[in-house]
């Protein structure tokens, strides 16, 4: 019994030494097993993270270069170590753009720049590269390769990287293309200067049509005054012949204020088209301004011409042109003739009135001549309406005016009209 009790206690020693040995060897385990598995989880979640990244990464990848198109922008680094640029992306729509190849020498580009605004490029590069100025904003004209034409571009620029002494290592930018930009703001500013003369030209006219005005309203009423006391018949027929030139005067002053009034208020009135003879029409001229000529010893005649004289437009309208064209070369010509005719100038045909008169000085015998309240001499009566009441009724017979001039030898205004 005592035996079996040594055998039976050495045994149980045996078994808690085995239990000991078990939990001994066994924590170690577990914490390996913990390590393993909290690297596991922390290397999931950084996996994790990183992939969110990439998402991120594309998604703004994507968003950048939707961007770049919308805008139609081109992205380009330079190296400043190399002196050297590089067009990454380009999305400008137009085929004639200037790209430079990838590494080029930055100052090659400046060829292509007009002469007018190379030198402010440069200045501009060198200063961004030596670290000079931060960034760049600069709108310059390139010219399109292998062409003479050109186009407008716009840059902006910033230093991206810098060195331990804080000097540019890269610099990125982008370019876009402002044709269209530029295009409106030349018309703005042509539109705006337009406005700011004709604003200008009404107030001098206002200021002028009263003078205009009165002269022959005076004229009239004096005239009419004295009249009655006139002791012969010779006295009554020179007032009555004052009263009546004075009249036609202030009548012309108001038609061509009411001309002008109907045209700026698009004036619905058809043009109507018939087929007539150009000489009775120049003829109906002169003698209608015969009486004036006689007066100022002027001579007057109709040149014609062996072309065919049938045309096919408004008379009426056409009729006006030339009557303004004629009370002008009456008004400015003192001494020798005035002319009227037409000849053949493909694809229709040109009337013309020419005088030997005082002409139109070189600066001012241009386009300009034919705008509103525009007048050569502002010490001669006039309101500044009636060539460009001319030009109006050319446009709506689908016609053109013009003048030639050489300055105290005479003028010759023309209205060419299709066939």
């Amino acid at each position: 019994m005592v035996i079996m009790s040594h055998i039976l206690l050495a045994d149980s020693n045996s078994m808690m030494r085995l239990d000991i040995l078990a939990w001994v060897l066994g924590i170690p385990v577990v914490i390996v097993l913990l390590a393993v598995l909290y690297l596991q989880v922390k290397h999931y979640y950084a996996l994790k993270s990183e992939l969110a990244q990439l998402a991120k990464v594309k998604r703004h990848n994507i968003e950048y270069e939707l961007v770049l198109k919308a805008m139609k922008l081109s992205t380009w680094r330079i190296d400043v170590p190399q002196r050297t640029i590089t067009f990454e992306s380009d999305y400008r729509d137009k085929a004639d753009t200037y790209v430079p190849q990838a590494d080029s020498p930055v100052m090659t580009m400046l060829h292509q720049i007009v002469d007018a605004d190379k030198e402010k490029v440069r200045e501009t590069l060198l200063s961004l590269m030596e670290g000079r100025q931060e960034d760049m904003h600069l709108q310059y004209q390139v010219l399109i390769p292998h062409s003479t034409n050109t186009y407008w571009s716009e840059t902006f620029a910033t230093v991206d990287k810098r060195d331990i002494a804080g000097n540019p290592l890269t610099i990125v930018g982008t370019s876009m293309r402002i044709d269209e930009r530029k295009e409106i703001e030349h018309a703005l500013i042509d539109a705006r200067n337009h406005a700011e003369e004709s604003d200008r030209l009404k107030s001098a006219f206002l200021a002028n049509i009263t003078h205009e005005v009165r002269t022959p309203l005076n004229a009239i009423v004096g005239f009419s005054d004295i009249l009655p006391m006139a002791q012969g018949e010779e006295e009554r027929d020179e007032l009555i012949k004052l009263i009546k030139q004075n009249n036609a005067h202030l009548l012309r002053l108001f038609d061509d204020m009411m001309n002008m009034s109907k045209l700026e208020a698009g004036d619905s009135s058809s043009v109507v088209k018939e087929d007539f003879q150009i000489v009775p029409l120049l003829r109906e001229i002169v003698e209608k301004y015969m009486s004036l000529c006689v007066e100022k010893n002027l001579e007057v005649f109709v040149e014609e011409s062996d072309v065919e004289d049938i045309v096919h437009t408004d008379r009426d309208r056409l009729k006006e042109i030339l009557n303004q064209y004629m009370n002008n070369a009456v008004k400015f010509t003192s001494a020798g003739s005035i002319s009227i005719g037409y000849e053949k100038r493909s694809p229709g045909v040109r009337l013309w009135i020419s005088d030997t008169g005082k002409g139109i000085p070189a600066d001012k015998c241009n386009e300009h001549l034919f705008e509103r309240f525009v007048k050569v001499d502002d010490f001669v009566p006039g309101t500044g309406l009636g060539l460009s009441i001319c030009r109006s009724l050319a446009k709506a017979i689908g016609g053109t005016v013009g003048v030639e001039s050489v300055f105290e030898k005479g003028s010759t205004f023309w209205v060419d009209i299709p066939m």
